[in-house]
């Protein structure tokens, strides 16, 4: 695939993100499950790598970047929260629907957000190199991130102290089942 920019990988992501929400919605009834966990890990490991790479990046570079970055985990926590009680719930929950359509407007202004306020800085106060650069550190953190949502691990230390061997027994549990022939 060659070089990429993080900004165009991450929104690259952010559509691909809005395709698994419409996936979710259209799916017929016997694979509304399996829709949603795609959905589920991709918002997962694409927030944990922004977690561990862009967001402290950013502060580093837009001037200690708090508000901007604060706002970001914040949103993202509360998008955390809501996936993580789909999850729970179950598509079968008879508020999944209702629940979907809020996590989906949660995630669509958190990635404006970002998108308007934290990539178009970044782009700005960063070189190509820089951004190639944390493009490569988001896929590999990617590689290492939870399936599944994590509240309250919006750092980048608790990512790495938590999330690792999370996404490591979450990943053995995944490929067990798959063996066994069950699915979730």
């Amino acid at each position: 695939m060659g070089e990429q920019d993080v900004i165009d990988l991450l929104m690259a992501q952010h559509g691909l993100i809005r395709d698994l929400f419409d996936e979710v919605e259209q799916a017929p009834p016997d694979r509304v499950e399996e829709a949603f966990d795609r959905l589920t890990r991709m918002l997962s490991v694409h927030e944990t790598a922004e977690e561990e790479i862009v967001h402290p990046y950013a502060r580093r570079k837009l001037d200690n970047g708090q508000g901007v970055v604060g706002d970001r985990l914040h949103e993202e926590n509360r998008a955390k929260r809501l996936l993580l009680e789909l999850h729970k719930g179950g598509v079968d929950h008879p508020r999944f629907w209702e629940r979907l359509q809020e996590l989906r407007a949660a995630v669509t202004v958190h990635a404006r957000s970002e998108e308007r306020y934290e990539f178009a800085k970044l782009r700005a106060r960063t070189s190509t190199v820089e951004r190639r650069a944390m493009a490569a550190a988001v896929k590999a953190a990617e590689s290492l991130a939870p399936l599944r949502p994590h509240p309250g691990t919006e750092t980048a230390t608790k990512n790495m102290l938590m999330g690792t061997p999370i996404a490591l027994m979450e990943r053995a549990r995944e490929m067990i089942r798959k063996g066994l022939g069950k699915h979730g």
